[in-house]
Parts: C-alpha cells; structure tokens; sequence
C-alpha cells in the first residue's frame, strides 16, 4: 500500500495540461526540483502568454526568446489592459513600459512610449544594439520607428474610450484592489464579462533546458495616472531582475511600493540567502506591510521567482492575486499566499 508520501508524489507526476494538481503545487512549494523548462507569469491573462513561451521552451529555445514571445500575446490582445488597448492617462493618452533581462545581466527597458504595439520587443532592440538601458518618451518613440516598428493610430480602444469617459465626470483616482482592468477606479467592473480578471501588467520569468534564465514585464500603467507617471514595471531590479546564478523575479501591484524596496532585486538577494522562492517574496511582501502600516490594508503588492533549480513561488498582501505556471507536467493556475487574511 502506498504511504501519503508516496501518493502525493505519484499524483502529482500524473497531473496534466489544464488541470489544477495541488499535489504538484504543494511539491514545488516545499522545494522539489521541477523538471526544466519552467515559465510562469502573473494573473490568468499568464496562462495564454506562456503558451506562446512554452512554444519556444519546449523546443529547446532560450528562455530570453520565450519571454519576449509570452508576453507579446498580452500586449497584442485588445480585451487586455496592458498594450495599447489600455486604459490612458488622465490627458486620455496611453503610454507603455516594458523591460527585458537575460541571462547575462543584459537588460533593456522602455518607458512613457506612445503608438507601439510591442514595448517589450522595443525594449530587447535598446539591450542588443544600444549602450543604454533605458528609452524613454519621444526619444523611445524615434528608436523604435528607426528600427522598423510600426507608429500606431492615436486612438484609445472602444473599452478605454468608455471607460475614460467615465472617469471624466468626477476625473477621481481610486485605485481598487486585484481590479487593475476595464476601467481602474471607481467605474471598474469587477470581471469581465466572460468573468476572467484583465490587469494591467504581466511579468514573466523562465528557466529553459540549458538550465539558463531570463525575465519581462510590459504594462500600460496605472488608469488614469498623471501624465508622466512612471511604475516598477521598467524598472530593472523593481518591477523585474534576473540573476543567473540564484534565480529570476517579476512583481504586479502598485508600482510605487514596489520601487522603495527594490522589489525584484531584493526578493533575489533572500533567495540567494537561502530562501525558497515563496519565502523570499513572502519576505519583501512583509517589508513593504511594514513600511506601509495602516496603507497597506489598500493597496496590493505581489511577486512571482523561479530559482535555478526550476522551484517556483509567489507571496501577494492580498487575498486575490493569481499565477500561471507551465512545465512538464502540465499548466496551472495558481492562487498566491497572502500576508493579510
């Protein structure tokens, strides 16, 4: 007769894509080796963006690759607020940030980028052909039409025009916990129609079959920012890092608490102090609700790492936040621990 460590472990290889196997996820927690590939990404709209990573991880490809290529699907979708179908800013235009990192310290970013599709890939051409980290604005904008992207139409998208138009009557900012969607504030639905949650960034982190890891995180930003606003999400070591040699972390949630920890970078710095992935995010998860107090209690913060064995982990302040997880033995999606209960 098998003992209950031994069902677990058979379960758990016996999981397959599109079912949630919580013998896997309890497995990986407690620091089992996932066989690599691995790429996991932030909120549901995740597991759509590593299908198109998986494509390329599956087939041997680079984790860098497959990062760009995920969360390209994302930007594209017009029913998703990261990408140009987002919500604009209080001026009721749309910018984007987005960054990329590799498995050499490499990294691209971009920020405050209007009327391009893919950031993110704008963001990979700054790492391999310039000497700079970071475009922004006008001058992003010029790069990206020099190497061949495509100026779009200034236009808001159906969803963002309405939801703009809203947010005008009273032209308030409240943002609302785990509703970073179709119209921010007090004018969000609570669900989509087909009731999935659409937020407004997605980080995503890989490790590929060569055992090498890199990382991206694209957004359009807070809903009705003030003109100029800029988040974590392009910045390196806040709302991304990668480290070879310990592992790879992404965060979502309010970007301006994300930043005055250096969110990423310090979740990797626990992980290389010997923290499992989970206990790492979970660490700056509960650095940021001491700093914030009583303001916690509003806000939402959240991190997803994968270290070099291909052990995942995520930690979030609030009940809510969710991750997808695709290996060999299936795809998941994952809902995080959380520091409030």
């Amino acid at each position: 007769m098998l003992n209950r460590r031994k069902f677990i472990k058979a379960s758990a290889l016996t999981s397959v894509a599109g079912i949630v196997s919580q013998q896997l996820v309890a497995s990986n927690q407690s620091g089992t080796v996932l066989n690599n590939p691995v790429v996991i990404s932030t909120w549901d709209a995740g597991l759509e963006a590593n299908k198109a990573a998986w494509e390329i991880l599956s087939k041997g490809g680079r984790a860098l690759d497959a990062v760009e290529k995920g969360v390209m699907v994302t930007e594209a979708s017009i029913n998703c607020c990261v990408g140009l179908g987002g919500n604009p800013d209080r001026e009721g235009k749309v910018t984007l940030d987005a960054c990329i990192m590799d498995d050499q310290y490499n990294c691209g970013s971009v920020a405050f980028l209007e009327r391009i599709k893919h950031p993110v890939s704008v963001a990979r051409r700054i790492m391999e052909k310039t000497p700079h980290v970071m475009l922004v604005g006008d001058g992003a904008q010029q790069f990206a039409i020099a190497e061949g992207f495509t100026l779009e139409p200034d236009e808001l998208s159906p969803d963002a025009k309405e939801a703009y138009e809203k947010w005008l009557i009273k032209s308030e900012y409240k943002p609302v916990i785990n509703i970073e969607n179709k119209g921010h504030g007090p004018f969000a639905p609570t669900h989509l129609d087909n009731g999935d949650w659409n937020h407004d960034t997605i980080g995503m982190v890989a490790l590929d079959t060569k055992g090498n890891l890199s990382g991206s995180c694209t957004t359009s930003g807070m809903g009705f920012k003030m003109r100029g606003r800029l988040g974590d999400s392009p910045i390196i070591g806040a709302g991304l890092f990668v480290d070879n040699e310990v592992g790879a972390c992404t965060a979502t949630g309010q970007g301006e608490d994300v930043i005055r920890v250096a969110g990423s970078h310090s979740v990797i710095e626990a992980m290389r102090a010997g923290l499992s992935p989970e206990a790492a995010c979970k660490k700056i998860i509960e650095r940021i609700a001491r700093i914030k107090k009583e303001k916690a209690k509003d806000i939402q913060v959240a991190f997803i790492a994968v270290n070099k064995k291909g052990v995942v982990g995520a930690y979030a302040l609030h009940k809510g936040f969710n991750y997808a997880l695709r290996t060999n033995k299936g795809e998941q999606l994952i809902n995080a621990k959380h520091y409030f209960k």
